[in-house]
C-alpha cells in the first residue's frame, strides 16, 4: 500500500516539505489575495494547495513575469525546496524557484538578501511543456520498479496526469492480484 497521501502536511498551502522528493514543475491557474503576512496565493493545476511565495520570490515573478499577477495565468514555474532557508534564527527551509515559462533566457532578478543587502536570484528558462505523451504501451509493460519510476519522474515534471496515475495504479493492481493467484494444477 502506497501511503504517499497520507504524508501530506496539515497545511493550507504547498510546504517546502512537499518538495523533499524532489523539483517539480507546475501551471499557473490564477492569483487570489490572501492575509497580510502572505498576501498572495498561488493556485497551482497540479496541486491542491496554494503556494504562497515569499516575498523574494514575489520579486522574482514580478520582475520576470509581470507585477500584474493576472498575467501569470497558463504560465509554468518549476519550484524545489531550499534547506538553507531561514526564517529569524531556525532554518526551516523554504520553496524557491528554479525556472520559469515565458522569459527568453537566463536572468537575475533582484531581490534582498538580507535587510539592506541587494542581490539577485538567478533564474533560467523553462521550456515550453511537450505534448502530452501515451504511456499505456509502457506502463502495461512495466514491473512495479519501473511503474514507481515512471510515477516519479512524471510528477517531478509536473506531467502525471489523472490519466496516467490510474492507469499505473491499474497496472500495479494486476501485478499484485497476478502474484496471489494459486499456481495451476500440475498433471
Amino acid at each position: 500500500m502506497d501511503i504517499s497521501d497520507t504524508l501530506a502536511p496539515k497545511s493550507e498551502q504547498l510546504d517546502a516539505i512537499d518538495l523533499i522528493d524532489g523539483p517539480r514543475i507546475f501551471t499557473v491557474e490564477r492569483v487570489t489575495r490572501n492575509n497580510t503576512d502572505q498576501p498572495i496565493n498561488v493556485h497551482l493545476k497540479e496541486f491542491p494547495r496554494p503556494w504562497r511565495p515569499g516575498v523574494n520570490m514575489r520579486r522574482v515573478l514580478g520582475h520576470c513575469w509581470s507585477r500584474d499577477s493576472s498575467v501569470w495565468t497558463g504560465r509554468r514555474v518549476e519550484l524545489y525546496r531550499d534547506p538553507n532557508v531561514t526564517f529569524g534564527k531556525e532554518t526551516p527551509g523554504g520553496t524557491r524557484i528554479r525556472r520559469l515559462s515565458h522569459i527568453d533566457g537566463p536572468v537575475d532578478a533582484p531581490i534582498l538578501l538580507t535587510r539592506g543587502k541587494a542581490g539577485t536570484w538567478h533564474v533560467e528558462p523553462l521550456p515550453d511543456a511537450a505534448p502530452p505523451q501515451d504511456y499505456t504501451a509502457q506502463i502495461a509493460n512495466s514491473d512495479k520498479d519501473q511503474l514507481r519510476a515512471l510515477y516519479t519522474q512524471l510528477q517531478q515534471a509536473g506531467q502525471l496526469t489523472d490519466q496516467v496515475k490510474a492507469q499505473i495504479t491499474g497496472r500495479v493492481a494486476e501485478i499484485d492480484a497476478a502474484a496471489t493467484e494459486p499456481a495451476g494444477d500440475e498433471a
